[in-house]
This record gives C-alpha cells, sequence and structure tokens, in this order.
C-alpha cells in the first residue's frame, strides 16, 4: 500500500478512563467508560470516537461515488451507531449501524450509492468481514 496519510494518537490511563490525544493535538480528549458498561459516562468513549470517524469516512466515500454517478448528493448526511456486547470468546465485538441520507435521489438510487460507498469506503473495508455493518437507507 501507497501511504498517503497517517494519523498518530496515544491514549494513557487504564484505556477506557484516562486520556487520548493525537501527536497534532487537534483531538485531546477524557476518556471514560459509558455509564451502561459500568462507568461514570463522564467522557468520551472508543466507540464515540469510531462512530464520529466511521460516520465522516463513509459520508466522505458517499460524496466521491455520487459525484462520479453525477447523482445530486446535495444535503447529503450519513449517521453512524456503534454498539458493544460480548461475544463467544469472552472478549466483546462490535457492530455498526449506517444511516444514509440521500433526500434528492429516489430510494433504489440511494442504496445503488451507498452500496457502492461501502465498497470504497477505507472503514468499511477495514471492518468488513469483522463485524457486522448495517447500511440503512432512510426514507427522507
Amino acid at each position: 500500500m501507497k501511504i498517503l496519510y497517517t494519523a498518530e494518537a496515544l491514549a494513557t490511563g487504564d484505556g477506557r478512563n484516562g486520556l487520548a490525544r493525537t501527536t497534532d493535538g487537534k483531538v485531546d480528549v477524557n476518556l471514560a467508560t459509558p455509564k451502561e458498561l459500568g462507568g461514570s459516562g463522564e467522557g468520551t468513549n472508543p466507540e464515540q470516537l469510531f462512530a464520529a470517524g466511521y460516520a465522516a469516512c463513509f459520508h466522505s466515500a458517499l460524496r466521491l461515488v455520487g459525484k462520479a454517478a453525477k447523482a445530486n448528493i446535495d444535503d447529503s448526511a450519513v449517521g453512524a451507531k456503534v454498539s458493544i456486547g460480548p461475544n463467544d470468546a469472552g472478549g466483546f465485538q462490535l457492530a455498526v449501524t449506517l444511516e444514509i441520507s440521500l433526500p434528492h435521489l429516489p430510494r433504489d438510487e440511494a442504496q445503488a450509492l451507498a452500496d457502492k460507498a461501502h465498497a470504497v469506503c477505507p472503514y468499511s473495508n477495514a471492518t468488513r468481514g469483522n463485524i457486522d455493518v448495517d447500511i440503512i437507507v432512510t426514507e427522507d
């Protein structure tokens, strides 16, 4: 792979409770385990950061394939839900739901673009076969 960009971050503390910061200082957050997992919930958590990153990355891929198809992608949006739960090995696993809004396109065309974006998006490529990712095109 020809590397075009590398992001670098460091997490300190006990993982889910501590700090996370990128080397350039643009991300600098307090981490806290969610209340639902027994924590204080008074900071962000890895699932929130992953959801924000996946939503942004997928939206970029959607806009790329939409532009190539000369589709009206005005007012498009992508929401991401990242869930965590136990797996059969005694650890934890993630599941993702992406909600795609393409309000100016017929549903079938919107679904086709969402499917193409799923093939292009680096987050989708990284997670494919590893976690469940549901793509839902919303009715606007």
